[in-house]
This record gives C-alpha cells, structure tokens and sequence, in this order.
C-alpha cells in the first residue's frame, strides 16, 4: 500500500476528524497509512478500530450508488490513501498480490470482529 502511496492521493486527518459519515454517499475506500481510525455503527452500539496497513470503506468499490453504513473517524493523527474505482482497479492490474493483500485485511478484520461478538 506504501508503494501505491507516492502514486496516489494521501490525505492527512487529525484526531477526532470524521472522516466519512452513515449516510454519505461513498465513492472510494481509504487505506490507513499510519495512526488509528475508529468505524462505528448502530450509533455507539458498535465499533471496530483499524490499524496501520489495513483498508476500510471498500463496500464503495463495488456498490452502485453506495452510502456509507458508518462513521470513520480518525483516533490518531491519520495518513490515508484514497483509492476510487478507477485507482483500485488500475492498482490490481499493476500488481495483482494487491488484491489478494486486501481480501487478507478484510478476511482478518472479519475474522476478529466475530470473535469479538461471541459470548
């Protein structure tokens, strides 16, 4: 994702800064360079934190018309690449272990979120 980093467009967020609303439309997801982000859902009922190396907002990519179903909002001082469409796919064609890296981040923030709901 670094390497993507000097291709694409990073944003730099403060603590407490919301980076995407519920309810927003949403046309990219975002991959956390560096410090903290909290997604929260269902008001305060529920939340996940997303670390250095990891991506959120990815439902973006593949939803037509999509609304965000949270609020992302930065824990940390942030450094996110932003990636639409067009970004991520032209990132899968030049390195295809890209994607893979992707569905493992998404695979593991499924995997702990469900171990987190078990009582």
């Amino acid at each position: 994702m670094r390497a993507l980093a000097s291709k694409g467009e990073v944003l730099a967020v403060e603590p407490g800064e919301l980076i995407f609303r519920s309810g927003e439309p949403g046309d990219c997801m975002f991959g956390l360079l560096e410090g903290q982000v909290e997604l929260s859902w269902n008001g305060e009922e529920g939340h996940e934190q997303i670390n250095a190396g990891d991506v959120f907002g990815a439902g973006a990519l593949v939803t037509i018309e999509h609304r965000r179903y949270g609020n992302a909002k930065a824990i940390t001082p942030c450094r996110l690449l932003v990636m639409n469409r067009e970004k991520f796919l032209f990132a899968v064609q030049e390195s295809p272990m890209f994607a893979i890296e992707l569905l493992g981040s998404i695979d593991q923030r499924l995997r702990h979120l469900k171990d987190c709901t078990k009582i």
